[in-house]
């Protein structure tokens, strides 16, 4: 007969395995190269720990800007993309019927193809000779192209909110189903109205799915790189950018390890937050 102890080790040792060799171990490099002075010398010659990257970063207030910067758009687009994935999630729930599955299947469509064709095809829409300036000129409403539909914050917040809208959509759609039908019936015998019946119980019950769909969406989006480097430009530039110049083309991989760390203690406390506020072992119970 097999004990605890086996069936424990038989279980998590792969998956702990791998943790340490794909996060730990990473994790612990990236704050190991933080501590020193430059890249001068070969990586694993021994090298006396300073604090000279973080003294960098904590006395430029430029990367600051950028971070908080960085967040309020994580902080837009989060919202947008969880307002816009509710009604989705509330019809594919309460009103889509026997064509639940099939609607399903078409949210999530857009996760069989490529993140980067994805973010391509609006980069190509909101160019120049894209649908927009297309349409705009056919009807009469420009001379030109517009030039200010690309390479800036906005379309970097356009592109991230179409991105996220299915994935936010899933956690709700969960909190959603939870959610036991006779309650309605029973708001609507003491004569609650539909919108009453919403506002009082399915919108307050559904509430750990929109945190949820929130703060995945909301971390994730704090050190992106790869959207505002295709549609924003310079002009777009984010947190995750500045990390990307630093590891490879200024090749300053401690001040860019330093400033990933920082990224990081700030999703941590993120994800702890989430964590007090939504169990998410209610979401897929």
């Amino acid at each position: 007969m097999i004990d605890r102890r086996t069936t424990f080790w038989g279980l998590y040792l792969l998956p702990l395995l791998w943790l340490a060799a794909f996060l730990l171990v990473p994790l612990l490099l990236m704050g190991a190269f933080s501590f020193r002075a430059d890249m001068r010398g070969e990586l694993l010659q021994p090298w006396t720990p300073t604090l000279k990257q973080y003294a960098l970063l904590f006395g430029g207030g430029r990367y600051w800007r950028l971070l908080l910067t960085s967040t309020s758009i994580a902080l837009v687009v989060a919202l947008c993309a969880t307002s816009l994935a509710y009604p989705l999630a509330y019809f594919l729930a309460y009103r889509a019927g026997r064509h639940a599955g099939l609607y399903l299947v078409l949210l999530l469509v857009p996760f069989w193809t490529s993140y980067l064709l994805r973010v391509m095809a609006w980069k190509i829409m909101l160019g120049s000779d894209g649908v927009i300036n297309s349409f705009l000129l056919y009807v009469g409403l420009i001379d030109q192209p517009l030039t200010i539909l690309l390479y800036n914050r906005y379309a970097v917040v356009i592109t991230l909110i179409y991105v996220w809208i299915p994935f936010v959509a899933l956690p709700i759609l969960a909190a959603l189903q939870r959610i036991d039908r006779s309650l309605f019936d029973a708001a609507a015998d003491l004569g609650a109205t539909p919108f009453r019946q919403f506002w009082r119980v399915t919108f307050p019950l559904s509430l750990p799915g929109v945190i949820a769909g929130f703060f995945m969406v909301f971390i994730p989006t704090v050190g992106e790189y790869v959207t505002p480097l295709l549609v924003g430009g310079s002009r777009g530039s984010m947190y995750g950018n500045i990390i990307q110049d630093f590891f490879t083309k200024a090749a300053n991989w401690p001040f860019g390890a330093a400033l990933s760390l920082i990224m990081l203690a700030g999703s941590l406390l993120l994800v702890a937050l989430a964590s007090r506020l939504v169990d998410v072992r209610r979401l897929v119970q």
